[in-house]
């Protein structure tokens, strides 16, 4: 339970909600993803886009059910904690900040490419304390500035999405779908794929922010993960009609690639700044939901106390902010994160292991168990498929959580001794 005066402001509708989830999943990942994912999958791009978003459907399905019925911040290290024992509430937790701590040094540096590529960190780290501030000012100010974001990105999607199948160049030809890559080719595209949806998480992690989250959270992540989904299928469908499997595959910015091969350059700079923006709204929503992780597992003593402090004035846990704000922006500034994108997504996919199997116990009826254990194996299938030096790395930051859990157990047992 939290403390009496310690709580954080609920201030949230279901429309909030839902824009928060979006600027998450309607990020850099749309102007980026298809490539990689596309040069694992080739023809099958649009069978690892599918796959990725059963998984998603259930992974969000369980977070649903889940935040409904414990409507606090920390999303899945709660949800494990509270149904599965505080050993799977901790791997969540430790999961999810760190790997989408790293995720959000990516958004910066993808921020500072774009903006300004000579002075790329410089503005990875402007972007960070600045995004810091807005959110240390409060939650509405903060979805106030996401909404912002969504409606930009929705407009220059929409901008490629129509360049591209207008065009002359437009084949159908190209959207025939195979298995060129075979399956394995396909579930990888899937787990990088699954990384751009993950944004859903962010409403659940907000559950101690939004009013009557009992009714608004369930309706608001099956609305986000929704209007995600057919953005990111018509963006898919746009720009393989244009440029191919192959030539997708090969494309270092693949938004801005089709609009020049669609015949329609003069877009190019329009694509270069909604990438800038999406980055930014997601780097936006991923602080919010690492800050929020950080305050709950401070308050359980799996993190320092000191972080589970609330603002008395805006009622936001500004020290979990703060710390999360300095971690982001010395990696920002020192470190190029790209490669850390595949750990991001194993770390993701763990933690939503943990709430399918947390949202397994909420029932003993079969047809209530089917979307977990679905998303359940789904996310232990596309955490194996990711290529290895990613799931070498992700297995051993989390043995690292592991074991710092096991320091802690044993330094109370000590003390109760």
């Amino acid at each position: 339970m939290t403390p009496t005066g310690t709580g954080l402001r609920r201030g949230l509708g279901v429309r909030d909600a839902v824009v928060v989830g979006l600027g998450a999943m309607i990020g850099a990942g749309v102007f980026s993803a298809p490539g990689p994912a596309a040069r694992a999958a080739g023809s099958g791009l649009p069978a690892g886009l599918a796959v990725a978003a059963v998984v998603a459907y259930c992974n969000a399905m369980s977070s649903a059910r889940l935040a409904a019925r414990y409507p606090a911040s920390g999303g899945t290290y709660v949800y494990g904690r509270e149904r599965l024992g505080p050993f799977w509430g901790h791997l969540a937790g430790w999961a999810f900040v760190v790997g989408k701590t790293a995720s959000c040094a990516a958004m910066a540096l993808t921020v500072g490419a774009y903006v300004w590529p000579g002075q790329a960190h410089a503005v990875a780290v402007a972007a960070v304390l600045a995004l810091t501030a807005v959110n240390y000012g409060g939650i509405q100010k903060s979805a106030w500035l996401t909404r912002l974001i969504v409606a930009v990105v929705l407009a220059v999607l929409t901008a490629v999405v129509a360049a591209c199948l207008t065009s002359g160049r437009a084949d159908a030809g190209r959207l025939d779908v195979g298995l060129s890559s075979g399956a394995d080719g396909v579930l990888q595209a899937a787990g990088l794929l699954f990384f751009a949806f993950a944004g859903y998480a962010r409403i659940a992690t907000l559950g101690e922010e939004v009013r009557d989250p009992a009714r608004t959270i369930p309706r608001a992540i099956p609305w986000a993960l929704g209007i995600a989904l057919a953005v990111y299928a018509c963006v898919t469908v746009a720009v393989l009609a244009v440029l191919g499997a192959g030539r997708l595959g090969q494309a270092a910015a693949p938004l801005a690639d089709a609009v020049r091969a669609a015949g329609v350059p003069g877009l190019v700079p329009v694509v270069r700044a909604g990438a800038a923006v999406a980055a930014l709204g997601a780097l936006l929503s991923l602080i919010l939901g690492v800050s929020r992780t950080t305050l709950a597992m401070a308050r359980d003593g799996h993190l320092p106390g000191a972080l589970a402090a609330v603002h008395p004035r805006f009622r936001v846990p500004h020290r979990a902010e703060a710390a999360v704000g300095a971690v982001v922006a010395v990696l920002a500034a020192t470190v190029d994160v790209r490669g850390a994108i595949g750990f991001s997504s194993f770390g993701v996919l763990v933690y939503y292991a943990v709430a399918n199997a947390s949202a397994w116990t909420l029932s003993a009826a079969p047809p209530s168990r089917v979307v977990p254990a679905v998303g359940l194996l789904g996310c232990a299938t596309l955490a194996c498929a990711l290529p290895a030096a990613s799931v070498a790395v992700g297995a051993g930051v989390l043995a690292v959580g592991v074991a710092a859990y096991g320091v802690r157990r044993w330094r109370a047992g000590r003390r109760g001794a």
